[in-house]
Formats: structure tokens, C-alpha cells, sequence
């Protein structure tokens, strides 16, 4: 009996097992028929987008005139101080003239000698008393006196020194009690007028010629003229209220930078910008009807960026894309990808070449819209 039994749970213990086998066989068919992974695609259109690029910038005013003095003397008043606005022809500074005072006494008196000299030698000569050639001597003598006379009233004039424009004081390098010359290296002050600002910035070689084929135009002119308005982030971090434009360039590459020149002008109705100032020139670039795909979407492979497209069959092939320039979460597709051409959009890290996908169609617009920005520091 014992051994009957044993031998009935023999056969169940095997029969179980092979019903075991038997249903894991059966489910590997279904196990290998399941579907492929899904991921998001898009297909590819063209948008005109417009992207920025910053350029370090120095603010001057239109017009900086230095205030130097015309003859040497010792400040003995400044009447303005720094920052103060002034108008053309107000007195800035002072000079001491008692020399110059006493030194015009003694000029005038060398006029008034020279004219009793001439006055006494007429009568005489009308008289043939005397050679008319000393009367013309005396003469001469009375011109070089009002001469001498006149170049000393011009220094006591010259000791008041005035405003030369409109504008406002900067940096004020001498005090009373300073002597000063006409030989200083460093002017008095400078005034400058800052209704309107100049803002200086650089391109270089590549930037430059990329500018000069964007604009429309066969001159110079005509491509300043058609450049786009410019914005100017100030030092703090915000754009300033006025739009500026290209006024000129230097035209040629600095052989020791590398660079070119660009003015542009900004009109300062509030007068937030002065001389000296800096900031930034935010330069527009449009790409018209570009195809622009998320950065998201790339990845990079041997200094490459590369992007999944899909192909027959719903399996992904790879594309080397060449980008010709950023906007915000975008890149502009020069090369590598055409309009209506489908690609991945995310989970690009579990993707592989000739990878079979069950694509999940998402609208273009939803695709590129920028990520918002969750924490800031």
C-alpha cells in the first residue's frame, strides 16, 4: 500500500512538470509577438524664427569735448561738479589772473608810451622836421605795444573757461589751488552731450560677412539702412526701453583683433544712459522658413549632431543634421533633415539605429514650444 502510494505521487509530481514546460511553451509565442515600444514623433515643418546673439558694448555720448585750459595759471575756482548738467558758454572753471592783471597794466602802459610818441613825431614830420621813416617806426612800435596788449587781455580771457556744448560734467581731474597748462596730459573735465548715445560693439571676420549677406542691399548704405532694430541689455540685466540702429562700421578687420567695428545709436530721452556706461547689444538673426527641430531631439556622436528619423517599417534611422544657428530650445537645420520627415522627440537615450517603434504622433507646435523654466536661483 505504502509503495502504491509513492509511487502515485511519483506520477503527479511528473505530471505537473510537464504541464509546467508545456505552459511556458505555449506563452512564449505570446511573449514574442508583443508590440513594439511606443515614442513620441513629430513631422518636421518650416517656421521663420528669430534668434539673438549678445555682443559687449561701451556707451559714449554723441559728442565728448574735453575742457583743457588755453594759458597756465593756478585754479583759483570750479564752479560745476561731477555729473552736473551745463549749458554751452557757462563758466566750469577759474583761473588766478593777478599776474595776468599786472602783466595787461604793463602792456597798456607800452601802448600808451608808444601812442605819445607817435602824436609828438606827426606835427614834425608834416613839418619836414624830421625823416618821415621815424615817424613809421614809431608807429610800428605803437602796433607791437597793442599786440603785446591784446595777447595779454586774451589770456585774462582765456583764464575764464567756459562749457563748449550742451551736455553734462564728467570726471572733474583738477581742484582749486592746482597749476594748470595748456601742455596737461589730462583734460580738466569733459562735457558730453547725451540726448542721443553711441554704442560700440565688435564682429568678428565670420559674424561680419554673415551680416553683410543677411542684408538686403548693393551698398554699404542700403545694408545699414536694412539692418534691424537692436536692443540693449543694460548692466543690471534689463533691456533698455529704445531700440537702436546701425549707424556705421569701420568697414576693416583689425589686424590685431581680428575684429570690426560697429556704432550704433540709441536715442536717452531719460537720460539713464551716459558716457562711460556698458552693456550689451542683443543682435536679431531671422531665419526664414528654416526647419527647426528641439534640442531634445539630438544627440551628439563623434562631434556630430545626430537625430532618429523614421523610416519604412516604423524603424528609426539615424541623420548627421548640420545646424546653422540657435533659438532658444531649438536648433536651425541647415542640412540632413527635409519637410515632412518624421522624428523621435524623446527617450532618445533608449533608441538605436534600425530600432522598430510604435510611433505616437504629437502636434509640431506642441513639440518646439520652449520647457518652462521650474526652479530659478
Amino acid at each position: 500500500m505504502r509503495q502504491n502510494k509513492l509511487y502515485t505521487l511519483l506520477t503527479l509530481s511528473l505530471f505537473l512538470a510537464l504541464s509546467s514546460c508545456g505552459n511556458e511553451q505555449s506563452n512564449a509565442p505570446a511573449a514574442q509577438s508583443a508590440p513594439p515600444a511606443p515614442f513620441p514623433v513629430t513631422q518636421v515643418q518650416q517656421k521663420t524664427v528669430t534668434g539673438y546673439t549678445d555682443y559687449p558694448a561701451t556707451i559714449e555720448g554723441i559728442v565728448n569735448s574735453d575742457v583743457r585750459a588755453k594759458t597756465s595759471g593756478y585754479i583759483e575756482k570750479v564752479y560745476v561738479d561731477e555729473g552736473q548738467k551745463v549749458r554751452k558758454g557757462q563758466v566750469l572753471f577759474k583761473l588766478e589772473t593777478m599776474s595776468l592783471s599786472q602783466d595787461a597794466g604793463a602792456a597798456k602802459a607800452q601802448v600808451n608810451v608808444a601812442q605819445v610818441e607817435v602824436d609828438k613825431l606827426i606835427p614834425l614830420v608834416e613839418k619836414n622836421i624830421i625823416s618821415a621813416v621815424q615817424l613809421e617806426t614809431a608807429k610800428a612800435n605803437l602796433a607791437q605795444a597793442k599786440a603785446n596788449f591784446s595777447s595779454v587781455s586774451a589770456n585774462i580771457g582765456y583764464a575764464t573757461i567756459k562749457s563748449p556744448i550742451n551736455g553734462y560734467v564728467g570726471a572733474i581731474n583738477f581742484r582749486e589751488g592746482t597749476l594748470i597748462s595748456p601742455s596737461d596730459s589730462k583734460p580738466l573735465t569733459t562735457v558730453s552731450e547725451i540726448d542721443q548715445v553711441y554704442a560700440f560693439f565688435s564682429f568678428n571676420e565670420a559674424q561680419y560677412i554673415d551680416h553683410i549677406q543677411r542684408s538686403e542691399g548693393k551698398s554699404k548704405q542700403e545694408r545699414i539702412k536694412n539692418s534691424p532694430d537692436l536692443s540693449l541689455i543694460l548692466a543690471n540685466g534689463k533691456e533698455y526701453s529704445e531700440k537702436g540702429r546701425i549707424q556705421t562700421s569701420t568697414g576693416q578687420v583689425n589686424q590685431s583683433t581680428g575684429t570690426i567695428q560697429i556704432r550704433a545709436a540709441f536715442d536717452n530721452p531719460n537720460e539713464i544712459l551716459t558716457n562711460g556706461n556698458s552693456g550689451k547689444i542683443r543682435f536679431p538673426i531671422e531665419y526664414k522658413d528654416a526647419i527647426v527641430v528641439p534640442q531634445s531631439a539630438t544627440f551628439e556622436q563623434q562631434g556630430n549632431i545626430m537625430i532618429f528619423k523614421l523610416g519604412e517599417d516604423n524603424k528609426l534611422v539615424t541623420a548627421i543634421i548640420k545646424v546653422q544657428g540657435t533659438v532658444e530650445n531649438l536648433y536651425v537645420v541647415e542640412s540632413g533633415l527635409k519637410e515632412n520627415d518624421k522624428i523621435v522627440v524623446s527617450g532618445i537615450g533608449k533608441l538605436r539605429s534600425g530600432m522598430e517603434i510604435t510611433p505616437q504622433d504629437m502636434p509640431f507646435e506642441e513639440v518646439i514650444k520652449p520647457i518652462a523654466t521650474l526652479f530659478k536661483n
